[in-house]
């Protein structure tokens, strides 16, 4: 493979990337901005690597330079993924990132042009978020090309890590999220509630400003989308409350305060977890005559997922060399992504 960087490789899952790619004999530069973290990982896995920042636009794009590739594993994704894509637009290298976060999608989306002039791809979400579900809305569209709605979930309990906690905690202050007549609309937290069978038998269910708010409707078309995860009735209620409560949770003290608390108490499941924990996946698409397709597949535990995924992704980047732009992994590698990555059964459609 060309030269190529994985970025925050000392984060929970870029470390475990980073693990993963030297298992295979690759040879990615492992950077960050923590320069113990980052020089001990390299080490220890006899990889090249780089300590910077994303602070200085030109001293990214000069660290990057060079670089074919670059997977972004640092989150909050609100914070690195526009300095990083810049960098890479500069550099000439193709930008990838594990987020799941409706922003950045939203983001890279605007820059498709001049991702096309620089050629240079954008896939962000090469990871759980949002590899599974975007697959399945794929799927679904191909199943059911007239579908005017879609709903899309995960049954996933392996618990958080660090970054997705602190990702977690931006997005109760931005309020829920979905797509409207081919428009994203702010919704309340929990503003949806059903009941949905994931795959594990029904649930209890409610709806989450999911990343494929944003991506689905680039992947598919479809101008109604939402997001649905399990949840308890408690869970519902204290989402509901916490609506009260967004201009709180939405000052920077707060957010630094919760975010500093994370740090300290959220480690991130260990591998005996994320071995015995798989994840469900489900979607529907619904036509304007209210005929109904459905899509359900069980897939590795989210994390295990996200490791498979970036490595696929940027193997498949740097092998087919695919014109410059803004994608999303079923655009870029087809619907069957999901089903060929490790731990994942058929994509089942009804």
């Amino acid at each position: 493979m060309s030269s190529w960087m994985i970025y925050g490789a000392n984060g929970y899952t870029g470390e475990l990337i980073a693990r993963e790619a030297k298992r295979r004999n690759l040879r990615p530069v492992l950077a960050g901005r923590h320069r113990e973290r980052i020089e001990r990982l390299a080490g220890e896995l006899t990889l090249p690597c780089r300590v910077f920042s994303l602070d200085d636009p030109l001293e990214a794009a000069k660290q990057v330079s060079g670089m074919s590739l670059v997977l972004n594993c640092a989150g909050p994704f609100s914070a690195t993924s526009a300095p990083m894509i810049e960098a890479c637009l500069q550099a000439r290298a193709h930008y990838l990132d594990i987020t799941g976060e409706i922003g950045v999608f939203e983001h890279a989306h605007a820059l498709d042009a001049r991702a096309r002039d620089a050629g240079v791809v954008l896939c962000p979400g090469v990871g759980f978020d949002v590899i599974p579900t975007d697959c399945v809305a794929s799927a679904l569209k191909a199943a059911l090309p007239d579908a005017i709605t879609l709903r899309l979930g995960f049954d996933s309990r392996s618990g958080f890590s660090p970054g997705t906690a602190k990702t977690s905690v931006e997005g109760l202050a931005q309020g829920g999220k979905v797509r409207r007549d081919g428009r994203i609309v702010t919704v309340p937290l929990a503003y949806q509630v059903r009941r949905i069978d994931f795959g594990d038998g029904e649930k209890l269910a409610m709806s989450i400003p999911w990343g494929d708010v944003a991506t689905a409707y680039y992947s598919t078309g479809i101008p109604n989308i939402e997001v649905y995860i399990p949840a308890t009735p408690g869970m519902v209620s204290n989402l509901r409350r916490a609506n009260y409560l967004q201009w709180l949770l939405r000052m920077k003290a707060v957010q630094a305060f919760l975010k500093r608390r994370i740090e300290k108490s959220v480690r991130g499941p260990d591998e005996q977890t994320r071995n015995r924990l798989p994840t469900h996946v489900w979607g529907e698409a619904t036509n304007a005559g209210g005929q109904k397709k459905t899509a359900r597949i069980k897939t590795a535990n989210g994390y295990s997922l996200s490791v498979a995924g970036a490595l696929a992704m940027a193997e498949f980047v740097l092998s087919h060399a695919p014109e410059g732009g803004y994608y999303t992994p079923s655009l870029l590698a087809g619907a069957d992504l999901v089903a060929r990555l490790p731990g994942s059964g058929p994509l089942v459609l009804e």
